[in-house]
């Protein structure tokens, strides 16, 4: 009986785990230089952990399920509500800023498609303990650096808002907070015909109406100019003071960014600055989101003190399709070690093989046969992973305390001893 996957989820072969560890040791590899540090949390969670931070409906996109102890679960559908947790529970009393990175696999029930799995992986990095732009400004200059790193940054383009604009121009409008977060909801999902119902069944004058569409329309560096110009937001508001550093220390870095200012989030714990990362290449279609972040608190809905938090978290599947790395990078420097037997039990060169695969493997990728098979065989074996060498090792080789190494590319071999086979085999794979 053959047993299919279960929908919504992927099996990764060897070429395409080349590819994402590619990817992920150069992700690592940025964010620890940045003072980052490795985290991880449990697979699964108590399911109100989720339901707190984003609402019962988030249930019917879980895998929820009763533990044996009546306990309700469920696999994580996101990485920032179980960091948190963390946070509140082990590391409150760590020096802040608390900085820290994950790269995990999530789980959602819903519709599968192109780039939108049940099964996928989060990579992503929060700083905990400062509401300062400048925390904010690294956090997105983080990102800039991943996207550089990858060498994709010129099919992205990077979003940053603040979520505190569009809360003014509500609660000028006499918008209550619960309603501010429906219509942030609506906005966030570019429902703005939406948006324009119900601000008018709430009864906002319709000049307020039009400051809120005006304002989530605008984008591009003259954007923070209109709204002072317009005198949508009052001029001493510090969302505006803050996005405006903000934005002076992203020129610090040298990001490449678009204003947007209709980037909102519909939970009332996103404090400030939100961005997002699309990709602009069309690999992707309508799913081109492959990063999102903000300024955020949380942990105080976790049984915490109000703790400030900025994070973000890539979409590393949707990042993974528009990823190419070189082909130098993909292919592995391999080598064969073949034990040439006079007789099927020729244990002796067998020792032998096995003590140099062994030395061999200090350095690199190395194979032995471990099926019995012929001369011919195993070279043909070799031929079909793409080895670059055979070292063979047979009676008149042990003699001489030598082995014979083969160039599979142009044939060539010669007789040598293993620590000279060593240096020979290091120096061509350093060449390529």
């Amino acid at each position: 009986m053959r047993i299919e996957r279960a929908r919504g989820t992927r099996d990764f072969l060897p070429a395409e785990m080349r590819k994402r560890r590619i990817m992920e040791e150069r992700m690592r590899d940025i964010a620890e230089k940045w003072g980052y540090e490795e985290i991880r949390t449990p697979t699964f969670e108590r399911s109100e952990l989720f339901t707190l931070k984003s609402g019962e409906g988030i249930l019917k996109e879980m895998y929820e399920f009763e533990d044996k102890g009546g306990r309700h679960l469920a696999l994580r559908p996101e990485l920032t509500a179980p960091v948190i947790r963390m946070y509140v529970n082990e590391l409150k009393m760590a020096p802040k800023p608390t900085k820290v990175y994950y790269f995990d696999n999530c789980f959602r029930y819903e519709e599968p498609q192109r780039a939108r799995y049940r099964e996928f992986w989060h990579f992503g990095a929060e700083i905990i303990g400062s509401n300062r732009p400048e925390a904010q400004a690294e956090i997105i200059a983080l990102t800039f650096h991943i996207l550089s790193s990858l060498g994709i940054k010129a099919e992205a383009e990077l979003h940053v808002g603040h979520v505190g604009l569009i809360r003014e121009v509500l609660r000028a409008a006499n918008v209550g907070e619960d309603e501010i977060n429906k219509v942030m909801r609506l906005i966030d999902k570019g429902e703005r015909e939406e948006v324009v119902e119900f601000m008018r069944e709430m009864g906002a004058k319709e000049e307020l109406t039009d400051d809120l569409i005006y304002l989530i329309d605008l984008k591009g560096k003259e954007a923070l100019k209109e709204v002072r110009d317009r005198k949508i937001i009052a001029s001493d508001s510090d969302a505006l003071k803050e996005l405006e550093m903000l934005l002076e220390i992203l020129d610090y870095y040298d990001v490449v960014y678009t204003l947007n200012l209709g980037i909102a989030r519909g939970l009332d714990y996103y404090t400030g600055m939100v961005f997002e990362i699309y990709e602009v290449g069309g690999k992707l279609g309508a799913q081109n989101q492959i990063c999102g972040g903000g300024s955020y608190r949380l942990a105080a809905l976790f049984g915490g003190d109000d703790t400030p938090s900025t994070g973000f978290a890539f979409g590393f599947d949707r990042l993974a399709e528009i990823f190419t790395p070189e082909t130098k990078e993909l292919r592995r420097s391999e080598v064969v070690v073949v034990p040439i037997k006079e007789k099927n039990a020729d244990q002796d060169v067998i020792k032998e093989a096995i003590k140099i695969a062994s030395k061999l493997r200090e350095f690199f990728t190395t194979h032995i046969d471990v099926m019995s098979r012929s001369l011919s065989a195993q070279l043909s074996y070799a031929n079909s992973i793409h080895a670059s060498f055979a070292v063979f090792v047979g009676k008149n080789e042990m003699k001489e305390g030598k082995v014979t190494l083969r160039n599979l590319d142009t044939g060539e071999q010669e007789k040598m001893g293993v620590d000279e086979c060593v240096e020979r085999v290091k120096a061509c794979f350093e060449d390529e």
